[in-house]
């Protein structure tokens, strides 16, 4: 399974200002699409198919290459992991205590598949909080980006650099994060 598609209700507009290369209301990051517009905020859906993933776009100007992860905020973790498993035959690889909250990891092609929930179950609709983007140089990517993106700091992972856009006052909805490429990578 692989994701083919993320939905964002932002303009195609807003992201080529961050020097992501669009065509119309599409952009390819790796081997995903992104399709900008439509009603609501933040992303609004996906496409997840069982199928080999396309050719695998060249870097932006910004210097992204892929996404690393995808963010899914839910209230109850097993309820999710169930309905992924169901839905498009997903198991959890990792599980981490993140102390506030609890994180599952499960791998949908080249992107990662985070989600992220209470430790004791609640009430509520799981929903899409964020994208994380590979780049090749993150701090070209800071450079380019100006005061748009937040200080880079390391990582969670071992070796890697991390740093977030400042969006909601440039038009870009969901939570987005830069990190650098896998020390093997």
């Amino acid at each position: 399974m692989i994701i083919e598609e993320v939905q964002i209700a932002d303009s195609a507009d807003a992201w080529q200002a961050l020097g992501f290369a669009i065509e119309g209301d599409v952009c390819q990051v790796g081997t995903v699409r992104l399709r900008f517009g439509g009603d609501g905020t933040g992303i609004t859906g996906w496409t997840v198919v069982d199928a080999e993933a396309p050719d695998r776009a060249p870097a932006h100007p910004n210097h992204v290459t892929q996404i690393d992860h995808v963010v899914l905020m839910s209230t109850d973790l097993v309820r999710t992991a169930q309905r992924l498993r169901d839905a498009y035959g997903l198991e959890v690889l990792r599980e981490r205590d993140a102390g506030a909250f609890r994180q599952l990891f499960l791998r949908l092609g080249e992107v990662i598949l985070e989600v992220i929930g209470p430790h004791e179950p609640a009430s509520g609709d799981d929903s899409f909080w964020g994208i994380t983007f590979r780049v090749d140089d993150i701090d070209a990517l800071a450079l380019h980006l100006g005061d748009r993106v937040g200080r880079i700091k390391d990582a969670v992972q071992p070796g890697r650099r991390i740093t977030t856009l400042r969006g909601e006052s440039i038009g870009i909805s969901p939570a987005i994060a830069f990190m650098s490429p896998r020390p093997q990578d």
